[in-house]
């Protein structure tokens, strides 16, 4: 494509080169008749030819292009010829040093030009000061108007790289969040059988078996669910993936996970919670993995209530456990600004915070029409 395009671009500063040529060979001497010159000779000709012919290497060398272009019109002023088409093909070269090249550089060449085509006017044709130095706009006004094309393609291309950097932040964030509640819930229990199971060993071994089980199918539903969540960041990748999209449909199973490392966890559910927005039932869910993580973690001896109500125009999910008071900052507090910006990212509202009875309580509520 880029190929493509720079061949576009040869054949667009051939075929300008070629129209410049043809202005200025039928320009010229009408130019002189106006300014009250008759003859124009043959090597002012040629100095035109020049010029216009060195714009088909404008883009590929702006300055050496801009170069030829000065030394053409600097010569062809010296011998008192007129002022007319040559000064298009300084024209172009001049804006494009403005467009394709860095500010400094090409304010540096646009003094040069002017030096050198203010010096031979003013010796060639014998004007003053006043007369030539209007004819500078033939380079001034270009120059400003490439800088600014410059300085406008420059803004549009970071913007588009600010836009990338943005998207790709916001999804390493995404990302981190799925395994974040993934892989949080699934260690928090297996850490609390495993301590369950060493704690039974000697005593009662059927019952530390029966948490080694346990520990060994939760390791194994959390490993699908992160094979899932990885299957859908990978898109395009034939991963296979056994276990269906996180969603409240999963609840159940996230309850008896819960309930195996011995936290009593109760569901109310009112409404139709079928046909949900894809997004608002991962959300959803994912509020409640995390919040029963957090009691795992930090809510010592407590029972866990799960509430979710869908009304008309949203989804409203209460969590609130009889433990501590909350969990600490320094360990939830990622978890808490997650679900947080879950819920804020679909329009919602999530408030979380200490109960006054003891306990903690998670509360979140969902648009579903939006």
């Amino acid at each position: 494509m880029n190929v493509r395009h720079r061949l576009r671009g040869h054949v667009f500063d051939g075929l300008l080169a070629l129209a410049l040529l043809g202005i200025g060979l039928a320009g010229t001497a009408p130019a002189g008749r106006n300014q009250g010159i008759t003859t124009i000779p043959g090597w002012a000709y040629a100095l035109v030819i020049t010029a216009a012919l060195a714009t088909a290497a404008r883009r590929s060398a702006p300055t050496a292009a801009l170069t030829v272009c000065t030394a053409a019109v600097s010569v062809y002023l010296l011998g008192d010829n007129p002022y007319g088409p040559i000064l298009l093909s300084l024209m172009v070269a001049a804006y494009t040093v403005g467009a394709h090249r860095p500010l400094k550089q090409a304010a540096v060449t646009a003094a040069l030009v002017f030096a050198a085509v203010l010096t031979a006017g003013l010796i060639g044709s014998g004007l003053s000061m006043e007369a030539v130095a209007p004819q500078l706009a033939w380079v001034a006004g270009p120059l400003a108007v490439g800088v600014t094309v410059r300085t406008g393609r420059e803004q549009v291309l970071q913007a588009r790289r600010d836009d990338a950097r943005r998207q790709a932040d916001a999804e390493r964030l995404r990302v981190a969040q799925e395994v974040h509640d993934v892989v949080g819930h699934g260690l928090a229990a297996i850490t609390m059988q495993a301590e369950i199971a060493l704690h039974l060993l000697e005593k009662q071994p059927s019952q530390a078996e029966e948490a080694l089980a346990a520990i060994s199918r939760t390791s194994r539903e959390s490993l699908d669910e992160l094979r899932a969540t990885l299957s859908a960041v990978r898109r395009g990748d034939d991963l296979d993936d056994r276990s269906p999209p996180p969603g409240l449909a999963r609840l159940p199973a996230l309850a008896d996970r819960t309930r195996a490392v011995g936290i009593p966890v109760s569901i109310d559910l009112t409404g139709p919670l079928t046909a949900l927005p894809p997004a608002v039932d991962l959300t959803a869910y994912r509020i409640v993995q995390e919040s029963l993580t957090n009691v795992l973690r930090h809510a010592g001896t407590a029972t866990a209530t799960v509430t979710i109500t869908r009304a008309a125009d949203d989804l409203t999910i209460t969590i609130t456990d009889t433990g501590r008071g909350g969990p600490p900052t320094t360990t939830a507090g990622h978890g808490l600004a997650g679900m947080k910006e879950r819920t804020s990212a679909l329009g919602g509202s999530f408030t979380a915070g200490p109960r006054p009875e003891g306990g903690f309580t998670v509360t979140a509520t969902l648009p579903v029409t939006r």
